[in-house]
């Protein structure tokens, strides 16, 4: 990619990067937006496993409810779209606490806020970078990573998400998920989702979502519903192909140098010393 196709492929609003497939217009209305009381916001940190939520979510049965595309995904006429839709909504995005509507700060609609280890988490972005069109390609893994730690990525610092977040950890409205122990405890993890949605799931409907939303089975749909409009759950890219890599937990080890692992510990251990959310994440690191 040029460098000029390097810079038209993000652009910076209050201080963070975005695609440009989230307008400035879009960004700059958020606060326009109409939430109401029985949305529910799937958010997280980009390559966190979102799009696994909103899989799971979508299909809990009876739950009454329709997938939108991300709130920050379009132009203004992204709101007038979502007014269309007559359930209740299940809106996803990747926005900071500070950037959400104030529409849904004010009504407490319910949050779900996926977290994974960064690490992770930077190897996934650093794919997606590679992959995706829409984002400027980072030609070396090191390259990456020292944009990721500085926080000179798409959606800005993942530190400064999840700190911005873990602030609220209290709000009742918000039901904070780790990726890492939905995959070790999918079941255990549904069920939170289920009570703090209000919907009651049975034995045999869980075991039937598991299979649904296993990793394989969700790859495999991606390539069959690739041409989907209505299944874009990501703010980046409408190639679903993109989203699904490995999924799996760990797989950091084979990219972190041991400086690298250094350098990465060291400013974990500085930026979320204070954090409950870091404390869990550190088994992972």
């Amino acid at each position: 990619m040029s460098a000029q196709n390097q810079l038209s492929a993000l652009h910076t609003y209050k201080g963070v990067l975005f695609s440009s497939l989230s307008s400035e217009e879009v960004l700059k209305s958020l606060d326009s937006f109409d939430a109401r009381e029985d949305d529910v916001f799937l958010v997280s940190y980009p390559k966190s496993g979102t799009h696994w939520v909103a899989e799971v979510v979508e299909n809990i049965p009876s739950a009454g409810i329709t997938l939108t595309s991300p709130i920050e995904l379009g132009d203004i006429s992204k709101f007038e779209e979502l007014k269309m839709h007559s359930k209740r909504r299940v809106i996803p995005t990747h926005l900071s606490y500070d950037m959400l509507p104030v529409t849904v700060k004010q009504k407490q609609c319910k949050i779900i806020y996926i977290v994974r280890n960064p690490k992770d988490t930077a190897v996934s972005l650093f794919y997606y970078y590679k992959d995706n069109p829409n984002l400027p390609s980072i030609e070396t893994w090191a390259a990456f990573l020292e944009l990721f730690l500085k926080g000179d990525v798409v959606y800005g610092s993942w530190f400064d998400h999840v700190l911005g977040w873990e602030e609220h950890k209290n709000d009742k409205n918000i039901l904070f998920i780790f990726y890492e122990e939905m995959k070790k405890e999918f079941a255990k993890s549904l069920k939170k989702i289920t009570t703090f949605l209000d919907i009651n799931v049975s034995d045999s409907e869980m075991s039937k979502i598991a299979q649904k939303t296993s990793f394989s089975t969700m790859k495999n749909n991606a390539v069959k519903e690739n041409c989907d409009p209505n299944h874009i759950i990501c703010a980046l890219t409408s190639d679903r192909n993109l989203v699904f890599r490995k999924g799996v937990v760990g797989d950091w080890i084979n990219y972190f140098t041991p400086k690298q692992k250094t350098v990465f510990d060291e400013l974990f251990g500085e930026k979320m010393k204070h954090s409950e959310l870091g404390r869990c994440l550190q088994e992972y690191l």
